[in-house]
């Protein structure tokens, strides 16, 4: 297996590896959604080939100038119990360490809680938060003078 950055080629094998390891995807998670995200930090997007160029795993990480964030670690199903998410992790932490990152956060879905354990043998620890979030409407689909 080889590591290496996301691109836009990788869009609907990336999109059917989330569907199949069963994560929640949101309504930023488009085509144009993926696309800004390149734009802005698309070294921290990061996607693990097999051999034959099949994609086994991908982590989108973000880093916004201070905090580094990590969303949909995700390894195919036929993949797991090999250590390819910890590597993919590792290498998303090395890439935010480069940037100047000294602390990553994640969140983790109630109903996936089961990663829990995962995440904390990298060395994660749960912290006791209120998330809140609010979606807001693009500035090109709001009405004029608003």
């Amino acid at each position: 297996m080889r590591i290496q950055s996301f691109t836009l080629d990788h869009l609907e094998e990336v999109f059917s590896l989330w569907q199949r390891a069963g994560l929640k995807l949101s309504r930023s998670d488009t085509p144009l959604g993926i696309q800004r995200k390149l734009e802005r930090d698309g070294e921290l997007f990061l996607i693990a080939l097999t051999d034959d160029d099949r994609i086994a795993g991908a982590v989108m990480g973000s880093y916004d100038g201070r905090r580094g964030w990590v969303n949909h670690l995700a390894v195919d199903p036929a993949c797991q119990g090999q250590d390819l998410g910890t590597r993919l992790m590792q290498e998303l932490e090395q890439r935010l360490g480069l940037l100047g990152c000294d602390k990553i956060n994640l969140l983790i879905e109630p109903e996936n809680s089961r990663v829990q354990s995962f995440y904390g043998k990298l060395g994660f620890k749960r912290d006791e938060l209120i998330f809140m979030e609010k979606w807001i409407q693009p500035a090109q689909n709001r009405p004029k003078g608003v």
